[in-house]
């Protein structure tokens, strides 16, 4: 609940701020105010002994502020927001308890559909190039950048039929995941839509607590405003 509140917070006082500052001035309003960006999303690295299926699913919302540089198409933003990744698991379970090391294991039901899901606090920097100075909402736009992340919450969540009907089994556990997130980002694109990649540069798991599993992500980012 601490953690939901800063975030609130944090994005009254972003919001705010930004709107603040754009009704003082004459610059143009802020391009790619609004990312949305819809992921599909897999784990490099992970050993043989880990069975994932179907696709991985990755959802972020970002507020960011451009900062334009002057005589150029170039520009700089930062901003916040909240990223997710749920990865499926195929006839696999994982066990955070009674280990100093997590475990993937047979499953103990038989799940439909099992998943492991990180929430991340996350605050994005970009290096944007836009072709359109006059409205940036359209033309070729291209940016690269890095993304950081602190973790909220983690949880896996397997769903079975029992006596007719579905159930859910939810665990909810931060152990052995690496409380931070560091992604290199890069997008390109035309008006407000572009395809995005972000692969992160530590694991996923802390060292000695579990694979060294690398997360990443590719697809559909939304932006404008």
């Amino acid at each position: 609940m601490k953690a939901l509140r800063l975030l609130v917070i944090g994005f009254m006082a972003f919001t705010n701020a930004t709107f603040a500052q754009s009704t003082t001035t004459s610059e143009k309003p802020a391009s790619d105010f609004l990312m949305i960006q819809l992921g599909i999303d897999g784990w490099a690295g992970k050993p043989d002994s880990i069975h994932t299926t179907g696709v991985g699913k990755g959802l972020n919302v970002y507020l960011c502020k451009n900062y334009p540089l002057k005589n150029s198409k170039l520009s700089f933003a930062a901003g916040i927001g909240i990223g997710s990744s749920s990865i499926y698991l195929d006839n696999q379970e994982v066990r955070f308890s009674d280990t100093s090391f997590v475990k993937f294991a047979g499953e103990t039901k038989n799940y439909s559909k099992y998943k492991l899901t990180t929430a991340y606090f996350e605050a994005p920097l970009e290096l944007r190039y836009f072709d359109n100075n006059v409205n940036k909402n359209k033309g070729f736009k291209a940016a690269i950048g890095l993304r950081i992340g602190t973790l909220l919450q983690a949880h896996t969540k397997g769903v079975y039929s029992s006596s007719g009907s579905k159930t859910a089994d939810k665990v909810v556990s931060k152990r052995f995941l690496d409380t931070w997130r560091f992604a290199a980002t890069a997008r390109v694109g035309y008006g407000n839509f572009s395809l995005f990649v972000a692969y992160n540069l530590n694991t996923l798991f802390k060292a000695g607590s579990g694979p060294d599993i690398t997360p990443y992500s590719v697809g559909l980012c939304i932006s404008g405003l």
